[in-house]
């Protein structure tokens, strides 16, 4: 489509796209919101520097694109049970999202997208990785797509892997707070290729953080598989990389990207806000 109330500039040749011309802290028309929403799924992921956000109007953004709803292992802030802080303080060793994954993979009706907010940030380090899950399914051969056709992922959200949620979220000094004890683990079974609901278009659906191995299969059969697969989606060229600034608000869609947030600022202060869609069952 032609754009005509928002200014937009890509930022790779694979996704992502900065916008211009738009303060989200203000009320948004309906033509500015319809060609965001456009903008999202055309570039898969985008971002909107020098923004103002509270954590009430970070969920009313995320509602341009989804419902917003609260996330199974954090408890909420500021009395917003749908937006929640993931800091990486001076003395962590670890940071949260530090893998190739999407969000929520574990969960019958994974989230369709993620609003991230940059609170504080450090003056370099600290930048997001995003990958093209379009890209990763559409080069591979013929032979492979077809093998991989009806192929069903068992994802677990306390994934046995080094990268898992289960082996950092505990490491964060903020994490230990706000992790919510009660929530149970979960593990649920998705088509490793998925079609997007809104383009119609094939991804690759697979990640080593999640996927403990396909359906009616062994763990060691199906390892070989799945580290071609991962390694496949994070070809350089099927990337991009969002540097952040304090008031960056970035947007991505978790039905056909990847992201892996760098975790090179040891010592330093990383403090973000996050909100995530309710999404569909995965097909």
């Amino acid at each position: 489509m032609a754009y005509q109330t928002i200014e937009i500039s890509p930022l790779a040749g694979a996704l992502g796209a900065e916008i211009g011309g738009v303060d989200l802290s203000s009320n948004l028309d309906t033509q500015t919101c319809t060609e965001i929403i456009q903008a999202f799924l055309d570039y898969q992921m985008i971002y909107f520097r020098e923004q103002i956000l509270n954590a009430r109007r970070q969920v009313e953004i995320a509602g341009l694109f989804g419902k917003p709803i609260s996330y199974p292992y954090l408890t909420g802030v500021d009395g917003v049970p749908e937006a929640h802080e993931v800091t990486k303080t001076p003395g962590d060793v670890f940071n949260f999202g530090g893998v190739w994954h999407s969000d929520t993979a574990y969960k019958p009706m994974p989230d369709m997208g993620t609003v991230l907010y940059g609170i504080e940030v450090p003056d370099f380090g600290g930048d997001t990785m995003f990958a093209n899950t379009y890209l990763a399914y559409e080069t591979l051969s013929d032979g492979m797509k077809e093998m991989l056709d009806a192929v069903i992922g068992i994802n677990d959200s306390e994934a046995p892997y080094p990268s898992g949620r289960a082996q950092r979220i505990g490491t964060l000094t903020n994490m230990k707070t706000a992790y919510a004890k009660d929530a149970e683990s979960m593990q649920s079974e998705h088509p490793i290729i998925r079609t997007h609901p809104e383009t119609g278009r094939k991804a690759l659906y697979i990640s080593s953080a999640h996927t403990l191995r396909f359906k009616d299969m062994t763990t060691e059969e199906c390892k070989p598989i799945i580290s071609f697969l991962d390694n496949h989606i994070h070809r350089l060229e099927f990337t991009c990389r969002v540097k952040w600034e304090r008031g960056t608000v970035v947007v991505w869609d978790n039905r056909c990207t990847q992201h892996f947030a760098l975790d090179d600022y040891p010592g330093k202060l990383r403090r973000m806000r996050r909100v995530t869609m309710e999404g569909q069952r995965p097909c």
